[in-house]
C-alpha cells in the first residue's frame, strides 16, 4: 500500500500530532509499505528520524499573507516561493507563526472553504502533486481541520480519504465567535466528503460524531502506539529520595499543570520530602501565564522545578526515569494521551483525571488511578495514596511497563491502521 498522510507543522514546536504521524509513517515503512509524509504550513519538528518530505506545502506566511492581503497570491511565484522553504518557515516559526486558535479564527474558516476559498491556488498545488504526480492508494489527513482540501482532491483522486481525529474539537472550541460556529459549520459540510475517520479511543469516536455529525459507524478506533526504543525506564522497588511527582506536556492552561501545583501544595504541606518536576514546550502565548504560575507557586521554592523542554528523545526519557509519579491532569478531554503512555513505559505510574481518553487507557494499562476531574484535593489524594503505598505505587508500574508494550507499540498501531485503510483500498 501506498500511503499520503498530510500532517501539519507544530509552528516550531514539539507537536504531539506531529509526533504521531512521523511514527506511523515509520512504522507502516518498516512493515513493509510506502509512505508520504506530507507537512503542510510549517516543517515538522519531533524528537525521533523525521521522516517527513522536504517540501512545505500550503507553507505557513504566504498562507497568513494571502488571507491578509488578497492581492498576495497575484505575485509572480518567484516572489512568494522562496517563503515556503523549510529553512525560512523554521526560522520565521520561532518569532512569528502562532498556532493559537484564539488568534486563527479568519485564517481557519478561509482555509476550510478550500478552493472556493482565498487558498485555492496553494491547494491547487498540493492536490496536483498528491492526485497526479504521486498517485497513492489512500489519502489520509492528520486531523480534519485539513479537509478543506478534499473536495477539489475529489474531482483528479478516486481512491479513499480518510482522516484521523487528534484533537480538532479542542482547537474548534478555542477559536472565538463567529469563527467558531463558521468553522464547526463548515466541517459538518465536509464530512460526507470523507471514507472514514480513525481515533484512538472509543470516547472520542462517539464525541466527535456528535459534534461533527458523522455517523459513528464511519470512525474505527485503532490503537495508539509509541516507539519503545530508548524508553529503557525499569519499575522501582522503592521510592526515591525526595520522592518526585512530574508533568511533561505543553505549558499551558488546557494542560492543566496549574492543577497539578495546586494538588501538589496540599501533599507537600503534608509530606515535605516531596518535590515537583515539569518539563515541556512553552510558548510565547503562554509565557505570561506561567510567569504567574510561578509567582504563585513561589511559596514552594525548590520544591517545584521547571526543567525547560528537552531537546531530544534521550532528554525526554531522562525526565521521565527521574520521576516516582507522573499526572498530566488536562482540563479538556484528551483524545489520544501519549504522554502517559510514554510515562508507564519507562516504569512510571499514573494519576489522572477521569475523563475522555484516560479511563480507556488506564484500564486497558493498569497502570495508574484515575481521579475526580477539576478537584486539586482529589489529585491530591490519589497522589498520596501512591505516595504512602509502596506495594501499590510499584504494582501499578509494573503492569503498565508491560501492558504498554504488550498493547501500545508502533507495530501494533500500524498493522492495524492498515488493516483498516486497506479493507476501504
Amino acid at each position: 500500500m501506498h500511503l499520503a498522510l498530510i500532517t501539519a507543522g507544530g509552528a516550531g514546536m514539539f507537536c504531539g500530532s506531529c509526533m504521531h504521524d512521523n511514527t506511523l509513517a515509520r512504522a507502516l515503512r518498516a512493515q513493509g509499505h510506502q509512505v508520504t509524509l506530507i507537512p503542510l504550513y510549517t516543517p515538522i519538528r519531533v524528537d525521533e528520524i523525521d521522516v517527513s518530505e522536504h517540501r512545505v506545502f500550503l507553507g505557513g506566511i504566504n498562507v497568513y499573507l494571502a488571507g491578509r492581503w488578497p492581492w498576495w497570491n497575484r505575485l509572480p511565484h518567484w516572489v512568494r516561493g522562496w517563503l515556503d522553504s523549510p529553512a525560512v518557515l523554521r526560522f520565521v516559526s520561532r518569532f512569528a507563526v502562532s498556532s493559537d486558535a484564539r488568534e486563527l479564527g479568519d485564517l481557519t474558516v478561509a482555509l476550510l472553504k478550500g478552493d472556493h476559498g482565498p487558498h485555492r491556488e496553494a491547494i491547487a498545488e498540493l492536490v496536483a502533486w498528491v492526485a497526479t504526480e504521486l498517485r497513492p492508494d489512500c489519502v489520509v489527513l492528520s486531523n480534519a481541520l485539513l479537509g478543506g482540501v478534499v473536495p477539489l482532491l475529489r474531482q483528479t483522486y478516486r481512491g479513499p480519504v480518510w482522516s484521523l481525529l487528534q484533537g480538532d474539537d479542542i482547537f474548534l472550541n478555542d477559536l472565538v465567535e463567529p469563527y467558531r460556529s463558521q468553522a464547526f459549520a463548515q466541517m459538518r459540510d465536509l464530512m460526507p466528503q470523507f471514507t472514514g475517520f480513525l481515533t484512538h479511543s472509543d470516547y472520542y469516536r462517539q464525541e466527535m460524531s456528535r459534534q461533527l455529525a458523522f455517523p459513528v459507524g464511519q470512525a474505527r478506533v485503532v490503537p495508539l502506539g509509541i516507539d519503545f526504543t530508548g524508553h529503557d525506564g525499569q519499575p522501582r522497588r522503592g521510592a526515591q529520595e525526595p520522592f518526585t511527582i512530574g508533568y511533561f506536556a505543553r505549558i499551558c492552561p488546557e494542560k492543566g499543570l496549574h492543577n497539578l501545583v495546586e494538588a501538589f501544595r496540599r501533599l507537600h504541606a503534608r509530606h515535605p520530602h516531596t518535590r515537583l518536576r515539569a518539563a515541556g514546550f512553552l510558548g510565547a502565548r503562554d509565557q505570561a501565564w506561567f510567569d504567574q504560575l510561578q509567582r504563585d507557586a513561589a511559596d514552594l521554592g525548590p520544591a517545584f522545578e521547571y526543567c525547560g523542554s528537552p531537546p531530544d528523545h534521550a532528554g525526554k526519557v531522562a525526565f521521565l526515569k527521574s520521576l516516582d509519579l507522573f499526572s498530566v491532569p488536562t482540563s479538556y478531554r484528551e483524545p489520544k494521551g501519549l504522554s502517559i503512555l510514554e510515562a508507564q513505559a519507562n516504569g512510571v505510574p499514573v494519576v489522572q483525571p477521569r475523563h475522555g481518553a484516560f479511563p480507556e487507557l488506564l484500564e486497558a494499562t493498569g497502570g495508574g488511578l484515575l481521579v475526580e476531574p477539576g478537584s486539586a484535593e482529589a489529585l491530591a489524594e490519589g497522589l498520596e495514596r501512591l505516595l504512602l503505598d509502596n506495594s501499590l505505587r510499584t504494582g501499578l508500574a509494573a503492569t503498565g511497563w508491560q501492558r504498554v508494550r504488550e498493547s501500545f507499540s508502533m507495530e501494533r498501531m500500524a498493522r492495524e491502521t492498515a488493516a483498516v485503510l486497506q479493507a476501504t483500498g
